[in-house]
């Protein structure tokens, strides 16, 4: 359970950083039949879709690490279907990841156009 909410948690102070950059939050955790992206953005005229990975520390490796291939091509197709449904198949895409290192006063990495 504490994982889930450390997640959850992660992921609203991922939205909270990219606004910071100037993107627009169109989504959080959005889902279909092939799985789920957790946040669904927007800047200039990209649609933005991020993956949120957060470690409470490195023990386990870089969260980066944790977006491997097969990650990102389930990212690529759950995009599509989001696309396909929003009508936005002509829309400029990227795909970026943010990490979250640790729980108080975390250190967040934004890596654009991470895939």
């Amino acid at each position: 359970m504490q994982k889930i909410v450390y997640g959850k948690k992660s992921e609203i102070i991922a939205g909270e950083f990219l606004k910071k950059k100037g993107l627009k939050i169109l989504e959080y955790n959005y889902k279909n039949k092939i799985g789920e992206i957790d946040i669904v953005a927007k800047q200039k005229n990209y649609i933005v879709f991020v993956e949120v990975k957060a470690r409470m520390s490195r023990a386990f490796g870089d969260p980066a690490e944790a977006v491997d291939f097969r990650k990102q091509d389930k990212i690529r197709k759950v995009a599509s279907l989001y696309l396909m449904e929003h009508n936005l198949i002509e829309s400029n895409v990227r795909f970026d990841v943010v990490t979250i290192l640790g729980d108080e006063n975390p250190e967040i990495n934004h890596i654009i156009n991470a895939f």
